[in-house]
């Protein structure tokens, strides 16, 4: 006997059914049915009072699965909570093994969500995020997408499904790098009747769309095998379409069909084990109270199994291990693309149908390869090339300085410390090659090692360059400002100590930076950007540094002691700029190598502070920096020294103000002094100069008394006159000259030329042609004759004799003029007059 009710979907209602059925009507073997959740939860939960079992066809609540609660429920429909392990077999056949979760704030929803937290425990997937909302969706996504979930697994019915794509649009969480899986019971065409309710275009709501992933129960098995009645299942459907003419068909007809056939195998199999059993019992004997029936019936159910319309029916603690199918949202429709089968524990993906957006299956996070930012191989090539170029040069200069040590112009610029400068700019090229070596070359631990060596490389490097050129122009600065002008010679060694007390005072800085802070390997990393080829992946730029906790505090340190010692340079350049010998003065060499290396460094440091994150960039602006500072102190330096000794060798050694004007020589006699000693040569030569000056004063005074013997022959020979202007003009000459050289005061320096011009020689031997026939003796005594002589050899005496015994000043342009007009013609008038009576 068949008994129908219909509850409506009210509680009430169904529960005084179910109520009459039981009083008033015949006894009941079994209840059948129960599709709405509610009615059919409330009246599962009673039947174990009467020992009776029920079994549903549609009602896929998960609250129903509880066998402590519901003990006599059975369904051939799986349960909501049936997807999960069909999920599960999904997630681990694309190697999903990050999820997130989003949920509808109902209990049905709910129930799944925490099913499927149970179902993923412990098979290594981790749900990494699980968000819920109630009405707007919008939060929950934007979370997910903070938190880098690739995979969401949504529970939620319709209406709500449209919010959440559109938000999903509005977030850019769909496409290649998102899948989404989300219940596939909607009706077809499920989002036209929700699109209006929406905020987005239906063209932006079908793009989030398109490719989620939709897991349900499959209404109709898609094999071909004959049922337990005889028919496959698509003659089943062919039949049932055919008897339900024009109305709706339900998903859940399949299930009603093998559920008639569940419980009559089940009331079959209840009879033949009564008959077995000799229990003297029927199933007609069967009565509410009747336990030990009713737990025959339970049994049977439990052992069914059978292959029906919906596949293969079979009942685990009550629940129906069904068939899952997986459809796909492909161009506006769906599409099955796999089925599960929970008897088999078993995934088909039909023919690699499923679609994803990209070449390949989303990646269920965000791949992040770290990738070091390394110096690039040709950049370094390049670089290193340079700065081999720059070492040849430098070891040309060498060579140059070497070579020629002898030579006057080198001596006289201390070629040894001149090899320290080159050594200084070789050690500055050789720690190029090092700043250029990463992680990409040597291994984490040598890179630290070189973190410390190219740090004092560079430094020493600096130091013994600059060091020498300072200590050297120092020593040029000391000799020419000896106000004293005592005899002082500064050796090589002093010089030398000089440059090793800079470098003491370097290597204590270092030490004590190595000892309390040392350079590490550190390791910064950069945000990450999408990958160049186009890749499914996000690279994550890291990048190795050399720094320690206080690297401010040493890097000041260092950069206030060169800052000093580049100021000390300054100094001694401008002190030393008007030293008149070329091969000394090195002060506008020095300058410009200063200028230029002070704004190359300062402009280098902020440069390379600024691309840190950059390494080609900034290792391309250090090395130049280097390669231009060393080349063009090198250059500046060494340069000049070769083209002059090539040119006029000579010419850097002697003093330039004997090369200079009347007027130039007045002006530099006031800054300047002579060199005393600068090393042993300028030494010797001094001397030398010494032995010539005493030589040429003996030959003054030789010639003074020579003078003195023409002078008395003169009064005796008046003839004579011929022979003076013959054989002493020159001696005459010569003794200008040398009181020139060797009395350094200016108003000594008259010249003979300018008589010599207003009284030409020439007509010293003339006569006047009107006198020419009187008597020689009378002519060359008379008064003309007489005061000719004088103005001749007055002018001659002034100006070679009498300043070499004490007598009139040489500026004294005539012997008539009156003896106050010089000052060293005071202390002496008698001797000018009893030099004129005497002639």
């Amino acid at each position: 006997c068949l008994s129908l009710f219909f509850f409506q979907c009210d509680n009430a209602k169904g529960l005084k059914a179910f109520y009459d059925a039981i009083k008033f009507g015949p006894k009941h073997l079994m209840v059948f049915g129960g599709v709405c959740a509610t009615v059919t939860s409330i009246i599962a939960e009673a039947l174990k009072g009467w020992n009776l079992v029920q079994l549903s066809f549609a009602a896929t609540t998960p609250e129903l699965a509880d066998k402590k609660k519901y003990p006599y429920f059975f369904r051939t429909v799986p349960s909501d909570n049936a997807v999960n392990p069909a999920i599960l077999k999904l997630l681990k056949h694309y190697h999903w093994k990050r999820v997130g979760t989003l949920t509808q704030d109902v209990q049905r929803f709910s129930e799944v969500r925490n099913n499927l937290t149970d179902v993923l425990d412990g098979k290594d997937i981790e749900i990494s995020d699980t968000e819920s909302f109630s009405d707007d969706p919008c939060t929950s996504v934007k979370k997910l997408k903070g938190n880098d979930v690739r995979i969401i697994l949504g529970q939620f019915n319709e209406e709500m499904a449209v919010k959440v794509f559109c938000c999903a649009y509005d977030e850019e969480m769909y496409g290649s790098k998102y899948q989404w899986i989300i219940p596939g019971w909607y009706e077809n065409l499920w989002w036209k009747a929700w699109i209006n309710s929406s905020q987005c275009l239906s063209k932006n709501l079908l793009a989030a769309m398109e490719g989620y992933i939709g897991v349900d129960f499959e209404p109709l098995s898609s094999k071909t095998n004959k049922t337990i009645s005889g028919r496959t299942p698509q003659q089943y459907e062919k039949e049932y379409n055919a008897r339900r003419g024009g109305g709706q068909a339900s998903k859940f007809h399949g299930y009603a069909y093998d559920g008639i056939w569940v419980i009559a195998n089940s009331l079959q199999r209840a009879m033949k084990y009564l008959n077995s059993t000799n229990m003297h019992q029927k199933i007609e004997d069967f009565n509410y109270t009747n336990q030990e029936l009713g737990n025959i019936f339970l049994n049977a159910m439990n052992e069914t199994r059978f292959f029906g319309v919906t596949g293969e029916v079979v009942f685990k603690n009550g629940e129906r291990m069904g068939t899952i199918k997986f459809t796909q949202f492909q161009e506006q429709k769906e599409v099955k693309v796999g089925e599960y089968n929970a008897v088999d524990d078993t995934l088909i993906i039909i023919n690699n149908s499923i679609r994803f957006q990209g070449v390949e299956p989303p990646k269920d996070k965000t791949i992040i390869q770290e990738e070091l930012r390394k110096i690039s191989l040709p950049l370094y090539s390049i670089l290193s090339a340079l700065t081999i170029l720059g070492m040849i040069m430098a070891s040309a200069f060498l060579f140059f300085n070497i070579k020629n040590r002898n030579q006057k112009l080198i001596k006289m610029s201390s070629p040894y410390m001149n090899n320290l400068i080159i050594l200084g700019g070789m050690l500055s090229y050789a720690s190029i090659f090092l700043f250029g070596l990463d992680g990409s070359f040597v291994s984490e631990k040598t890179f630290e090692t070189l973190c410390t060596v190219r740090t004092w490389i560079l430094t020493v490097g600096y130091t013994t360059a600059f060091g020498a050129m300072f200590a050297k122009t120092w020593r040029v600065h000391a000799i020419f400002k000896n106000v004293k002008m005592k005899k002082k010679i500064i050796k090589d060694q002093k010089l030398l100590g000089i440059v090793g007390g800079m470098l003491l005072i370097d290597l204590c800085i270092l030490i004590c930076w190595q000892v309390v802070d040392p350079l590490r390997r550190t390791v910064e990393k950069y945000n990450m950007e999408p990958d160049p080829a186009g890749r499914d992946i996000s690279i994550r730029p890291i990048l190795e540094h050399c720094e320690n906790t206080h690297m401010t505090i040493w890097l000041g340190i260092v950069y206030a002691y060169k800052g000093l010692l580049m100021l000390f340079g300054c100094f001694l350049a401008w002190e030393t700029r008007n030293v008149s010998i070329p091969a000394l003065n090195d002060s506008k060499y020095i300058g410009m190598s200063v200028y230029n290396v002070g704004i190359m460094c300062i402009i280098g440091a902020a440069v390379s502070f600024l691309t840190r994150d950059q390494p080609n960039v900034q290792f391309c602006i250090v090395a130049l920096v280097i390669i231009f500072c060393s080349t063009i102190t090198l250059c500046l330096v060494f340069v000049p020294k070769l083209i002059t000794l090539r040119t006029n060798p000579d010419a850097a050694t002697q003093n330039r103000r004997f090369q200079f004007t009347q007027n130039q020589k007045k002006e530099d006699s006031k800054t300047s002094t002579s060199v005393t000693s600068v090393n042993q040569a300028s030494t010797s030569r001094l001397e030398g100069l010494q032995s010539e000056n005493h030589r040429l004063r003996m030959k003054i005074t030789e010639l003074d008394k020579d003078l003195e013997e023409v002078t008395m022959q003169l009064q005796d020979t008046p003839e004579k006159t011929t022979y003076i202007k013959q054989n002493h003009y020159q001696d005459l000459n010569d003794i200008l000259s040398i009181r020139n050289f060797t009395d350094g005061k200016d108003g000594e320096k008259a010249i003979l030329k300018n008589h010599l011009d207003q009284n030409p020689p020439a007509q010293w031997g003339s006569s006047d042609p009107s006198r020419t026939s009187k008597d020689p003796i009378e002519d060359i005594n008379s008064p003309e004759h007489i005061q000719r002589r004088l103005s001749l050899q007055l002018p001659i005496l002034h100006h070679a004799y009498l300043p070499s015994i004490g007598g009139v000043d040489a500026s004294c342009a005539s012997p008539c003029v009156s003896p106050s007009a010089s000052p060293r013609h005071r202390h002496v008038p008698p001797s000018f007059r009893v030099m004129v009576s005497g002639l």
